[in-house]
C-alpha cells in the first residue's frame, strides 16, 4: 500500500470518527436546551447553595422578587400548586432566585419564605451577586434573552415569567410560562416522568 493511500485512509478514518462522535453527542443532547453551569448562591437561612447540592435532583428554577406587585404573586401561587403536588418528594426541589438582590437580603427572603409556609429544604429561596444571578438566568436556565444584558449591571433589570425544568444531570429539558395553567400542568407531567413516576 502506497504512503499516499495510507495517508488518505487515515484521514478518512479520522473524519468518520469525528462525524460519529458529533452525531452521538447530538443524539444524546437533542432534547437538552442547555446545561446548568456551576453556581454558588445564599439561601434564606444564610447558607451557601451550590450546583453540587442539587446533583441528582429534578428541580424547577424561577426568578422573582419579594416586593413585586405584578406577575410574581401569581407565579408563586402557581408554583405553590407544584410544590403541594410534589411536597415530600426527596428528589424534587424548587429554586426561586431573586432578580432584585439589592432588596432581597437573606432576612427579607427568610421573611418571605416564612409567609409562604413551605419547607425551605424543598423550596429554596436564593440571593447573591446580581451579575451571577442574571448570568444564570440567561445562559444556564435560558429563561431570559442574553441580549438584554446591559453594559452596566446596576442599570440592568430582569423580570421573567418563565421557569426552567432541570433533570438529575443538570440539563435544562424544557421552559414553561409560569402564568399559564396549561403549561404548568404539562410541567407537572414532565416532572413525574423525570422522577420515574
Amino acid at each position: 500500500m502506497s504512503k499516499k493511500w495510507k495517508l488518505y485512509t487515515g484521514f478518512f478514518a479520522v473524519l468518520v470518527l469525528v462525524f460519529f462522535l458529533s452525531v452521538k453527542k447530538w443524539l444524546v443532547k437533542k432534547d437538552t436546551i442547555s446545561v446548568v453551569q456551576p453556581f454558588a448562591f445564599t439561601n434564606q437561612d444564610g447558607q451557601k447553595v451550590t450546583d453540587k447540592d442539587v446533583e441528582g435532583k429534578v428541580y424547577v428554577a424561577e426568578y422573582f422578587f419579594t416586593t413585586c406587585p405584578g406577575i410574581c404573586p401569581t407565579m408563586n401561587r402557581n408554583m405553590r400548586q407544584v410544590y403541594d403536588k410534589f411536597k415530600g418528594e426527596k428528589d424534587f426541589l424548587i429554586l426561586s432566585h431573586t432578580c432584585q438582590p439589592e432588596v432581597d437580603s437573606v432576612a427579607q427572603l427568610k421573611h418571605y419564605a416564612d409567609s409562604m409556609q413551605v419547607d425551605t429544604k424543598q423550596w429554596i429561596f436564593l440571593t447573591g451577586r446580581k451579575d451571577s444571578l442574571y448570568t444564570m438566568a440567561r445562559t444556564s436556565y435560558t429563561i431570559d434573552d442574553p441580549a438584554n444584558n446591559l453594559k452596566s449591571i446596576e442599570d440592568d433589570f430582569m423580570h421573567t415569567q418563565f421557569w426552567a425544568l432541570v433533570n438529575q444531570k443538570g440539563e435544562v429539558k424544557k421552559i414553561y410560562d409560569g402564568l399559564k395553567p396549561s403549561e404548568i400542568r404539562e410541567m407537572e407531567k414532565d416532572i413525574e416522568k423525570l422522577l420515574g413516576k
